[in-house]
């Protein structure tokens, strides 16, 4: 081969080799379009602990950050709380990675907001007879549309619950293919849609909830902590990583 069609030929290999990492550096890029990491995976900037606990006012639950995790260690003495957003989101795409203790629940809040003053409502238990019942919320007290972190039995992770007014909302009764779809004691992948009045979930790619509802659109986004109720539960850790959002 001669030296001009070798130098053409590498030309050529080389042209290709630059348009192929063009292509996928901007096909990168345009995927990657509007998201935003909502943790830095070195600090809390950008997020607040809410305590929910009104006999225990000064004992705030205990999240911190460890490996590149938002962690949040159980404690005995503190009824629940949250680490929200200090800013409000409206429409939305949220991602992010959850691993929590079987003995645990947890659930990630959107479009959370704050009773502005004492306020009653119909609670919906979400139980097999469908209970209903009038409930008192104290001003203050968190709600809005929580996304279930549910490793029992029960298994109703990725489900649309309300605290503290509705309650239930969509549970996983009757849809297998969504309540097999969380791993227990491993990392799960959540993604959450809220765009308008639309609702949607999925947990490790499998579809949980499409629905609407027109109560709430804007508010913080939460991941809520539950205390200890035994000694045994002491220290079970509640992990959270890889949490972005894409606002629509």
């Amino acid at each position: 081969m001669s030296s001009l069609r070798m130098l053409k030929n590498s030309a050529l290999a080389a042209a290709v080799t630059i348009f192929i990492i063009t292509m996928s550096c901007k096909n990168r890029s345009s995927s990657e379009e509007g998201w935003q990491d909502l943790f830095d995976g070195k600090t809390l900037n950008g997020w607040k602990v809410l305590n929910q606990d009104w006999t225990h006012p000064d004992s705030k639950p205990d999240f911190y950050v460890e490996n590149n995790m938002i962690v949040c260690n159980t404690i005995m003495g503190n009824e629940g709380g949250y680490l929200i957003t200090e800013k409000s989101y409206s429409d939305f795409i949220l991602e992010l990675d959850v691993k929590i203790d079987t003995s645990l629940n947890s659930g990630v809040q959107c479009r959370g907001r704050l009773w502005d003053k004492d306020t009653s409502s119909i609670y919906l238990a979400g139980d097999v007879n469908g209970t209903k019942h009038d409930s008192k919320w104290r001003a203050g007290e968190a709600w809005g549309y929580q996304i279930e972190v549910d490793p029992s039995p029960r298994a109703w992770s990725g489900g649309l619950y309300e605290p503290c007014n509705r309650g239930w909302l969509v549970t996983l009764k009757g849809n297998e293919p969504a309540r097999k779809a969380f791993k227990p004691m491993d990392w799960n992948h959540f993604k959450i849609i809220m765009q308008g009045n639309r609702i949607q979930t999925w947990v490790n790619d499998v579809p949980v909830v499409d629905t609407t509802d027109d109560l709430t659109a804007t508010g913080f986004i939460g991941f809520q902590f539950h205390g200890a109720y035994y000694e045994w539960q002491t220290g079970k850790k509640s992990m959270w990583k890889n949490i972005r959002i894409k606002e629509l």
